[in-house]
């Protein structure tokens, strides 16, 4: 029986996620957690063969505990089961170590196949990421101005495109407002944008607006 981890800030989606994965008669649910830390913990505590992990939970991101599971056990498998679609976040997650990437709104069969795929030691690669995949390949030499961006400035980046404020962001990331409102002015400097005006211009232009 293969043991799943899942780690969702919100009930309703683990409680989902548990009875799909229970219901496919291969796996069962060893742990849950509601945030990065605990994630963490119960990794380091259960052993299990493959995490199902939410990117987007309060304090400590999804993408820093997916770096951080990765450095501790490079051969645990981590799925990315996410709200933001695969141009926003795919690549950048699975460059980062994790095995596979979806998003809410995939189908339950879906959600079993790819996690039956990683634990089973393979990528769970959906049509959508291998095209980008694809059209990324030798494109390194001319980035786009959001690629330069670190993975803690890309998330606060996508935030300020859903026309969040400083605070807003401040609250749902735990970080002081000070910090984020350094990460913005660095964002915009990176990319050789005036205001969030334009930011989100850009974003809606680079199909990057959720």
């Amino acid at each position: 029986m293969i043991r799943i981890l899942i780690a969702d800030d919100h009930a309703i989606i683990r409680h989902g996620l548990k009875q799909i994965i229970e219901d496919s008669g291969a796996m069962r649910v060893v742990a849950e957690a509601d945030s990065g830390i605990v994630a963490l913990r119960k990794i380091r505590e259960i052993e299990c063969d493959a995490v199902i992990l939410d990117i987007a939970m309060p304090g400590m991101s999804g993408i820093d505990v997916l770096k951080q599971i990765h450095a501790e056990k490079p051969h645990l498998p981590i799925l990315i089961l996410s709200i933001y679609s695969e141009d926003q976040y795919a690549v950048r997650l699975i460059r980062a170590g994790a095995a596979g990437y979806m998003t809410k709104e995939s189908a339950p069969s879906e959600v079993v196949m790819a996690l039956l795929c990683v634990a089973g030691g393979k990528k769970y690669i959906s049509p959508m990421v291998a095209e980008i995949l694809a059209n990324e390949i030798g494109m390194d030499k001319e980035k786009l101005p959001h690629q330069l961006l670190s993975d803690r400035e890309y998330q606060i980046f996508l935030l300020l495109a859903s026309a969040r404020t400083v605070s807003e962001i401040a609250d749902t990331l735990a970080l002081s407002v000070k910090t984020v409102s350094t990460y913005r002015s660095r964002i915009l400097e990176k990319m050789r944008l005036n205001n969030n005006a334009e930011l989100m211009r850009y974003a809606v232009d680079n199909h990057l607006a959720h």
